[in-house]
């Protein structure tokens, strides 16, 4: 157990606070580590740039292509961080990876503040450092994407609910402050990625309601104020971008992109119910060694308030989740909070043994299963560079399975979820970096070096666009900017003889060695990429062509 000096450090705000620095430290080694991201990451932080290049900061593009799929929260965020900390021409998308790590933190202090109130200053704490310390929302907390920040969002409003919730069981006034952070977090959630914060608020709403057979408790919410203050958060842009596409966002939006989600697996994306849950083995560790307990705590004390509450938090919207033909592993990170504290609130009793050795099995399973992870990565892509840091990932998610393990059997429940998290952390940074010396995956890193090293590249002041074949991928487009032509063999060809740059796939090399004899024009070859496209799942082998004429 902890000592009550520590109990006395995490107490009041410094409980959310510490749990909000684990969240930073867990997330900054993918934040700083990895390279640009296909396809999604680079994506946002495309459009981003692209607003920042424009100052339209409504219609939101793609190269020259509209990308009308999600609110435009994020790309806020994004834009005010390079603003602040960057600028568009560096190329740097760790500046773009900001919001998302904030958005970890405010998860991760959101479900401190609410475990607080619910289970004593401890288990809050342990609830949100075990959330921060999550492998999913740790790697989620530095990629330039939605999810983190919506976690927070979610996080923040579910914690606001919570304190509102307890407050009516107990007779007791809600607090103005708890119903701002409901509605706030409501708002947010829906400027960043549209309903799906509200699958997670609604069904938790109406799940209390009809488990209790009280719905005058919603009364106490702050309708009056807090619907209007939604609407000032997300109906100014809502109206802006209505005109500006004369309705064609909510179309694309709706018919395009959520609908095809929800009818099948959208975009090769498709996984049988129980995806999640199996998962959960890996994106909640290192604290996988306490669902067995938490699942245990929803059962026997679904009584009490706050457990009812994180039942209703947790169950209807993770079946949903799991019913939903499309999968994708990030997708129930919005329920992640109740999941880390019902394993707080299993902290408060004894465990017993039934979830003391499941735990422990699961905590080996686990690890394991990072551990081949990490094997498998480095056996198909890595180097020698990658050896030292996927040891690293190795020996310490295999220590903070196997001592988590022990300490959980041997009743030291507590400290087994604080050792865990302590070596997990360091497990997850080796994580990050095994990642980064996969070079056969950094594909438009290696592409760009090439063009730099030639003197070809556009921001050195060459003719461009680049013209590339096959690659298409969005993280190129990043690294060199929209003009970027996304080319077949001909235009390729035709690309040369106006004295730019090329980069030519190996499976188009004969049409655009056809098309380029045609054209009557040669270029000189300054290098080749080999790599696996993980986007695709193919390998590819990419020459850089420089025009004639150019100096070598």
């Amino acid at each position: 157990m902890m000592r009550p000096d520590l109990d006395r450090f995490i107490a009041g705000w410094r409980g959310p606070t510490l749990a909000a620095l684990i969240a930073l430290l867990a997330g900054l080694p993918v934040l700083m580590l990895l390279p640009p991201l296909d396809r999604d990451e680079s994506r946002y932080a495309q459009a981003t740039s692209q607003m920042l290049e424009d100052r339209d900061f409504v219609d939101i593009r793609f190269q020259d292509d509209p990308r009308w799929k999600k609110p435009v929260g994020i790309y806020w965020m994004q834009a005010a961080a390079v603003a602040v900390t960057s600028s568009v021409e560096n190329r740097d998308i760790q500046p773009y990876r900001i919001p998302s790590i904030l958005g970890a933190m405010l998860a991760a202090a959101a479900c401190a503040w609410a475990g607080a109130a619910m289970f004593g200053q401890r288990a809050g704490f342990l609830a949100g450092a075990m959330l921060g310390a999550t492998f999913l929302l740790s790697t989620e907390a530095g990629i330039a994407k939605t999810d983190a920040v919506l976690c927070g969002a979610v996080t923040l409003a579910m914690a606001g609910l919570a304190r509102i919730y307890l407050a009516t069981r107990a007779g007791e006034a809600p607090r103005r402050p708890h119903k701002l952070a409901f509605w706030l977090g409501v708002g947010l959630s829906i400027l960043i990625k549209g309903p799906i914060g509200l699958i997670v608020v609604v069904p938790a709403i109406l799940a209390l309601s009809v488990w209790d057979r009280d719905v005058k408790w919603l009364a106490r919410l702050g309708w009056g104020w807090g619907l209007p203050l939604v609407a000032l958060i997300v109906g100014p842009w809502a109206i802006a971008i209505t005109i500006a596409t004369d309705g064609g966002f909510w179309r694309e939006a709706v018919a395009g992109d959520l609908a095809p989600k929800i009818a099948g697996g959208h975009e090769s994306h498709g996984a049988p119910p129980g995806y999640y849950l199996l998962g959960a083995l890996v994106m909640f560790f290192p604290a996988t060694l306490l669902l067995p307990a938490a699942l245990s705590t929803a059962w026997s004390r679904r009584a009490e308030p706050a457990v009812r509450f994180l039942v209703c938090w947790l169950v209807p919207a993770w079946l949903m989740f799991e019913l939903t033909p499309t999968k994708l592993a990030h997708y129930t990170l919005p329920t992640y909070g109740a999941l880390a504290l019902l394993a707080a609130a299993a902290l408060t009793r004894p465990i017993g043994p039934v979830s003391r050795y499941a735990g422990a099995a699961l905590s080996l399973v686990g690890g394991l299963a990072v551990v081949l992870i990490t094997v498998y990565g480095l056996t198909e892509f890595g180097r020698s560079t990658a050896q030292g840091w996927a040891t690293l990932t190795i020996v310490f998610a295999a220590l903070a399975a196997l001592i988590g393990a022990f300490l959980l059997l041997h009743r030291a429940a507590a400290t087994a979820v604080a050792v865990a998290i302590a070596l997990g952390l360091v497990a997850h940074a080796g994580l990050a970096g095994t990642i980064r010396q996969l070079k056969p995956l950094a594909i438009a890193p290696r592409l760009q070096t090439v063009l730099e090293r030639a003197d070809l590249h556009p921001r050195q002041g060459r003719p461009g666009p680049v013209a590339i074949t096959g690659f298409h991928e969005p993280s190129f487009v990043f690294l060199t900017g929209r003009a970027t032509e996304l080319a077949d063999p001909e235009q390729a060809a035709r690309a040369l003889a106006e004295g730019r740059p090329v980069i030519v796939e190996a499976r188009d090399a004969d049409a655009f060695s056809a098309a380029s004899a045609e054209l009557g024009v040669t270029g000189r070859a300054v290098g080749v990429v080999e790599g696996h496209n993980y986007s695709r799942g193919d390998d590819v082998s990419l020459t850089v062509y420089a025009p004639a004429g150019a100096a070598p």
